[in-house]
């Protein structure tokens, strides 16, 4: 495990052992945080099932879950691990040991305790480095904002009650909503 008083650039980071503990890298240093709890666990994991049956079929392109290094700067060294990614097919080559790159889109499930960082601060970045779109799932209310970024800033904010079909730019065939996805696929 890398020592968190530590600068390290994004190669020394990476040469550290593989983990499964969600961990980044922030302008050079390594934040760490215990593993989530499982509903959050079972949120993601529905999540991305849902987004997979949504892509697979279509082609159109791949969703990987966490813990997967996203390095959206090399030379400052960040990288991040949001809960489930999506990279279009277009954009694949990013794809390679690790996420080379922003993704099209990420998901971010909140929880009661924040695990690494700031929800503000991962957003800025997000918009910065060129995610297209990032949903949030709120476990507490039971609703998702649906975030869509333009010229490196929040273009537009939607939140989704739990009923409500989620329209996305990223996925605008998307047929599904927070009760489809958390409970059909609980079923299965």
């Amino acid at each position: 495990m890398p020592d968190r008083r530590l600068r390290y650039s994004v190669d020394e980071y990476l040469k550290e052992y593989e983990t499964t503990r969600p961990q980044e890298l922030v302008w050079g240093y390594v934040r760490d945080a215990p593993s989530p709890a499982p509903p959050h666990q079972d949120a993601v994991f529905r999540f991305a099932m849902a987004w997979h049956d949504h892509v697979e079929p279509r082609s159109l392109g791949r969703v990987i879950i966490s813990a997967m290094d996203c390095v959206l700067d090399r030379a400052r060294a960040l990288v991040v691990q949001p809960d489930v990614l999506f990279v279009s097919e277009a954009r694949a080559d990013i794809i390679t040991d690790r996420v080379w790159g922003a993704p099209d889109l990420v998901l971010e499930v909140l929880s009661p305790k924040p695990r690494i960082g700031t929800l503000e601060e991962r957003l800025g970045w997000f918009a910065t480095y060129g995610v297209k779109e990032c949903w949030l799932y709120d476990e507490s209310v039971r609703e998702l904002e649906v975030i869509r970024f333009s010229q490196g800033m929040v273009a537009v904010r939607h939140t989704f009650d739990f009923q409500d079909r989620i329209v996305s730019r990223v996925f605008p065939e998307f047929d599904g909503s927070c009760a489809s996805i958390l409970t059909v696929y609980r079923r299965r």
